[in-house]
């Protein structure tokens, strides 16, 4: 070994690399490992330019090296837990973080990056420790103050999350995700002016970030004032720029021209943040349970921090299973080609967590996109999307969509009540008390339009009083929006988050009409009302959204609580709260009408499914 040599190479791979010629660098790095082949620094700073050009799987190896060449540098151990975080190892990268802050806790980078990883991990509490240290340390590191935010917003507190993502933006104006997160903070409160506004910064600033643009289509659901004709403009345009994106690899076929006899099963495997303790999970179980396992093998991709006993029942449903969380999109997309499904079903839409992009690059010979999500995705690649006949009329609905519709008859659902479930309780309107409407829907829901209608309700029927419960649910936030509607805040009850899906069930025996909001219906919180012997009243929309009410009670045989106008929905709540011989009734008959209709009909709707894949399958085989 020449050591003026290996300290020629050094200093030149030092310059390229602080020159941001990152590729120049790693080769220099590389030539100088051949010469010195313990050099910690040669290690140590190829694997700090392998990060840097996401190639995480090669920077593991250098740094792992580097390490055992010198196992007291933190900033070693930092980058490495780098490396193993976008591998999806969390398990060591939050091991060699930790080492790394034990080694020098004055590493406010190192806290900051330690917080990332607990949040993608689900420990939150632990993660805003990390967050709060890394700010201590340095209080005008953005980063840190926008991490706490996201935190914040994960645990409810979306005031406290605004507050930090707007310091975030305060220290750095460019900051690539502070506004996206802020943005989803105000939306959590139903501030979607403010919301869209900062997903139009960000896209001014960001054009191709396709989760600001998918998120943003997101929101623009619950928003009164958006057209269909607008809304599906705006998901097209989304389209059109994931299109735009590369594929690891050429796009995949459609299935083969003839359909392969040998093959004995379909491989269908179902993408989803939400294979948890989720609305999603209340109605994708019982498909899964009684899907035919004759024709069909089962892959489930989770890509949530959240596991729980759901995930681990849903997990038993399938023969692979996969989570996704942190992982980055090109490692998504080898995963998903090398498993090689013959069906790849979206389970979210452009709601949180989803992974739309990727369908782009066409994944799997037949795509398709069911339950989480309210419409079309825009997408092109996107094959089929499954509704039913009153969701998405036909005729009316196929002209706002890239999709193709598959209707099922008679519904698109298929319901798993809660086992926890109490059983319905008297009405909460006896003799003497006021008649309560209420909703449990989320607060993004309530919009302007629902509660000034809402209101009208409540003068309808004197003395009557409407019962609220959200998460997120606060009295300065919610009371001008009351009182702008036209809401006596006198007659108003705010209820929180209840820790339990019991107690949260149990809050129904309070309820003599449930109201069900618009432009975006309750589908969950729908199925639960009636379960507990809750009559809905719904207002049939223009869009699936706004359908959802009128699918589900069809399907349960109570089309006399779909209203066709706002008087109509003030009549029929109006007779419903005056008619208490009729609501006794039902309290006591809803369960049976549920357990009688399609919704939980698990084995017919299973089969249905089935036969759904199978068509379209067949279909494009001949196509």
């Amino acid at each position: 070994m020449n050591p003026a040599r290996v300290q020629q190479i050094l200093q030149q791979g030092l310059a390229q690399h602080q020159a941001g010629r990152v590729q120049a660098a790693a080769a220099l790095y590389a030539q100088l490992r051949k010469l010195a082949p313990r050099s910690f620094e040669a290690h140590h700073l190829g694997g700090a330019a392998a990060l840097q050009l996401a190639q995480p799987a090669e920077a593991e190896k250098l740094l792992a090296r580097a390490i055992a060449l010198n196992p007291r540098s933190p900033t070693t151990y930092m980058c490495l837990g780098l490396a193993q975080g976008s591998l999806g190892h969390n398990l060591e990268a939050i091991k060699n973080l930790r080492r790394s802050v034990e080694l020098d806790a004055n590493n406010y980078e190192a806290w900051g990056h330690l917080g990332s990883l607990l949040t993608i991990d689900g420990k939150l509490e632990d993660a805003a420790t990390s967050y709060r240290k890394s700010i201590a340390l340095k209080p005008v590191y953005a980063q840190a103050w926008s991490g706490l935010g996201s935190v914040l917003q994960l645990l409810s507190r979306s005031q406290e999350a605004i507050t930090h993502q707007t310091r975030a933006i305060e220290l750095d104006p460019q900051h690539p995700k502070a506004r996206f997160c802020r943005a989803q903070a105000y939306f959590s409160m139903h501030c979607l002016d403010e919301a869209l506004a900062d997903f139009d910064a960000q896209l001014a600033r960001f054009p191709d970030d396709l989760e600001a643009r998918s998120y943003r289509l997101f929101i623009l659901n619950y928003s009164s004032e958006v057209s269909r004709e607008k809304l599906f403009a705006e998901h097209r345009i989304f389209g059109t720029a994931a299109a735009k994106t590369k594929p690891l690899r050429p796009q995949l076929a459609r299935p083969p021209i003839e359909p392969n006899e040998s093959k004995k099963k379909i491989s269908v495997a179902f993408l989803s943040p939400d294979l948890r303790t989720h609305s999603v999970a209340y109605f994708l179980e019982p498909l899964l349970h009684h899907l035919d396992r004759e024709r069909f093998e089962i892959t489930l991709y989770h890509d949530h921090f959240c596991t729980d006993d759901t995930s681990a029942r849903l997990r038993a449903l399938a023969v692979r299973w996969r989570n996704f969380i942190g992982l980055a999109a090109d490692i998504v997309e080898s995963m998903i080609r090398e498993d090689a499904p013959d069906i790849l079903i979206d389970l979210a839409g452009h709601t949180g967590f989803n992974r739309l992009p990727l369908y782009a690059h066409r994944l799997a010979p037949l795509q398709i996109t069911y339950l989480g999500y309210p419409g079309t995705t825009g997408l092109a690649e996107m094959d089929y999307r499954f509704t039913d006949e009153i969701a998405d009329p036909p005729g009316e609905s196929d002209a706002f969509h890239s999709e193709r519709l598959v209707r099922f008859a008679p519904t698109a659902w298929s319901y798993a009540p809660p086992t926890c479930a109490p059983e319905p309780a008297q009405l909460g309107g006896q003799a003497g008390q006021p008649i309560t409407f209420g909703s449990f829907n989320n607060i993004s829901k309530l919009s302007f339009q629902t509660l000034r209608l809402w209101a009208a309700v409540l003068n309808a029927v004197p003395g009557s009083r409407l019962l609220l419960k959200s998460s997120g649910l606060c009295e300065e936030m919610i009371a001008p929006r009351l009182l702008a509607a036209g809401l006596d805040r006198s007659r108003i009850e705010l209820l929180a988050a209840t820790t339990t899906i019991a107690e949260h069930l149990a809050l129904y025996q309070r309820i003599d009409v449930a109201l069900d909001p618009l432009p975006y219906n309750g589908t969950t919180t729908t199925c639960e009302a009636l379960w507990m012997g809750v009559p809905v009243v719904t207002l049939l929309g223009d869009r699936h959204a706004a359908r959802v009410g009128a699918s589900l009670l069809t399907a349960i045989g109570h089309p006399e609580w779909i209203a066709l106008s706002d008087n109509d929905y003030i009549r029929i709540s109006a007779e419903l709260a005056n008619n208490t011989a009729k609501r006794t009734a039902l309290r006591l008959s809803l369960r049976d009408d549920l357990r009688r209709s399609p919704l939980l009909d698990h084995v017919g709707q299973a089969a249905r499914f089935g036969e759904a894949l199978h068509q379209c399958w067949k279909t494009n085989s001949r196509a």
